[in-house]
């Protein structure tokens, strides 16, 4: 498969800025940005931006963000799933991972990372992927959302909802583990059953063995 991206723009509205949601951006253009200091959910914000480099870098890789000024207050990432995670077997070039959803807690009240994901499907040719998330509570800011995590697990169905995400089962262990965890995904319309089913032995991998 060759990875095609097609860029989009669109402005929202803060009480006090405008803000740019754009991409997917590659490297060289990421590099004339700014990283707020508040995106700290995955990693120190200096390393974290430098992941949005590398992915950018990849031919399948797309990132979104949201900025004031060229100042990256919002970001999400697409890329295949890691080598050492079981949605990778198989190397399917048409399985894609929603890698994060991070938006500086100052401008959390504005509807940003849902923007970013309706953006993210502006682009027709994410129709060619399933796009896996997989929601881990441990990644999720419970202290400053005040919410539970079933709470939470609710604010991140109906967040990836705007953008066609579904709920999945699976037997993976780790979104098993807790009744919090949850596998989403989004099906693009030109998928074949052939795809699916392969989607499917990997949610259920191992299922007949004893």
């Amino acid at each position: 498969m060759k990875h095609q991206k097609h860029y989009f723009k669109i402005e929202a509205k803060t009480d006090m800025d405008t803000v740019i949601i754009e991409g997917p951006l590659d490297s060289d253009t990421l590099k004339t940005y700014t990283f707020d200091d508040n995106l700290t959910a995955f990693r120190r914000p200096s390393e974290q931006f430098q992941a949005l480099l590398e992915i950018a870098e990849l031919p399948e890789g797309r990132i979104i963000v949201s900025h004031i000024d060229n100042h990256i207050i919002g970001y999400i990432t697409f890329l295949h799933p890691d080598p050492l995670e079981r949605w990778s077997d198989g190397n399917h070039p048409f399985i894609m991972e929603l890698g994060a959803v991070e938006v500086a807690l100052p401008y959390r009240s504005f509807g940003l990372g849902g923007k970013m994901l309706e953006l993210s499907t502006y682009d027709d040719f994410i129709e060619n992927y399933i796009i896996i998330t997989t929601e881990y509570y441990w990644h999720w800011d419970l202290k400053n959302s005040g919410l539970d995590v079933y709470e939470y697990k609710d604010l991140m169905i109906r967040l990836m909802k705007r953008a066609d995400y579904e709920v999945f089962q699976t037997n993976d262990p780790e979104i098993t583990g807790h009744p919090a965890n949850t596998l989403m995904a989004r099906i693009g319309k030109n998928i074949n059953d052939k795809q699916m089913q392969q989607f499917d032995e990997i949610r259920f991998k191992n299922r007949f063995l004893i």
